[in-house]
């Protein structure tokens, strides 16, 4: 867990400032944890945040994320959904519990309908499939309002549609893979393996 370096990163430059919305929208408290196993990344938008007038707090994973909440439940936190020691979800979860008002995103290149059902059931604001700029999540951060979903231009593969169905029950029963294994008849490595990869398009 560690604050960020003083906002120098090209991505800190981009439009989207919006003078008293940070203000208006959390009582002028301007913390934002931003929780992300890819370093670079983590460190481009931590600049480009603080450019936007965030105070920036990092954790490289859910132990530290979880940490930085203990000592100070941010406004803000923007958290990728895989991380190396866990689920963002986890945080995201503990952060509403700590300050039901925060506005937390849950940004991942793993989007899929059920894992965004799920973020938004825990409590996140709203949901970001990578690559997501500076300004999309600020955005989504500072939103007072959902905007309508635009139908999708191609719709699901039929292996979609069956992983999605699958990682449903797998969050249902709290993503314990024995219970998703036996509720799904199937058997615990397959699932494994399933779970592993990435989603079909």
């Amino acid at each position: 867990m560690k604050a960020s370096a003083p906002p120098t990163d090209s991505l800190a430059g981009l439009p989207g400032q919006e003078p008293g919305a940070l203000g208006l929208a959390m009582d002028g408290d301007q913390t934002l944890l931003l929780v992300d196993d890819d370093k670079p990344f983590l460190t481009r938008l931590s600049r480009a945040m603080e450019a936007r007038g965030f105070t920036v707090v990092t954790a490289e994973s859910v132990a530290e994320g979880l940490a930085a909440i203990g000592v100070h439940a941010p406004a803000f936190a923007v958290i990728d959904m895989r991380l190396q020691d866990g689920n963002g979800l986890d945080v995201i979860s503990q952060l509403k519990a700590r300050r039901p008002e925060a506005r937390g995103i849950i940004l991942t290149g793993y989007g899929n309908i059920v894992t965004a059902v799920t973020a938004v059931k825990l409590g996140a604001f709203d949901y970001l499939a990578k690559p997501a700029d500076a300004d999309e999540i600020y955005h989504a951060l500072m939103a007072t309002r959902h905007d309508k979903a635009e139908l999708p231009e191609n719709p699901m593969s039929a292996d979609r549609v069956r992983w999605e169905h699958i990682q449903r029950i797998y969050e249902l029963c709290d993503r314990n893979v024995s219970e998703t294994a036996r509720r799904l008849n199937m058997h615990r490595r397959t699932l494994q393996r399933i779970l592993a990869k990435r989603a079909p398009r």
